[in-house]
């Protein structure tokens, strides 16, 4: 089918339409945690973790413990711990093959955003492997970040979104997660028994490994 795409394939031509970063975009990256850094890690208990396989597939992956689960070995150094889920790794498995992972925490209420950029990891035990556990669970792996590239995103994507807003929620008539679950993943599974799983006591469970 003939399109009338104007597709962009060289840097020349994305910086013909962009332009190029102004001294501040440039200057504000640093390759260390500055104490204001380590003050937002220690308020976020969301991030996003980015990886990318051998061959180029990549993997975007969302992460959430209560607030300051990344733990700070040093302003150099990042550790966050593993927690139970669906067990496919996607993330973990790209780390062996390849070490490059990107890091963006948020705050709740907060428009702007840090990221880390570095080089990973994984263990499966160490010291501060005690200062991971939360209600009781014990990681049974971490990933240790070496980081690389550090600074702040400003709000506009945030504000753009009105992600933090209430207001411009609205109403929605998206499917509840256990009839999402039971139409793409589980079709044999009993509608009520997935309700029931996805219900108040899941939220009970978070901590127990599957």
């Amino acid at each position: 089918m003939t399109t009338t795409w104007t597709e962009l394939t060289t840097e020349a031509e994305l910086r013909a339409l962009l332009g190029t970063p102004s001294g501040g975009a440039v200057r504000k990256e640093r390759d260390h945690l500055h104490e204001l850094d380590l003050a937002w890690i220690a308020a976020s208990p969301f991030l996003l973790m980015a990886t990318s396989g051998a061959d180029g597939t990549c993997d975007v992956s969302p992460k959430g413990d209560p607030a300051g689960f990344v733990h700070v070995l040093d302003d150099r150094t990042l550790v966050m711990p593993e927690r139970p889920g669906n067990r496919r790794a996607d993330g973990w498995v790209n780390v062996l093959s390849n070490p490059h992972v990107g890091l963006i925490f948020l705050v709740p209420g907060r428009t702007d955003t840090l990221r880390v950029n570095g080089r990973a990891r994984l263990v499966s035990d160490a010291p501060f492997f005690d200062d991971l556990i939360v209600k009781g669970h014990r990681p049974l792996l971490a990933l240790v970040v070496e980081v690389e590239q550090v600074f702040h995103h400003c709000g506009k994507a945030c504000l753009r979104s009105q992600l933090w807003d209430p207001e411009s929620w609205g109403s929605h008539d998206l499917p509840t997660r256990a009839v999402i679950a039971r139409t793409l993943e589980r079709p044999e599974a009993d509608p009520e028994e997935l309700e029931r799983y996805y219900g108040p006591s899941y939220a009970e469970n978070l901590y127990r490994q599957p």
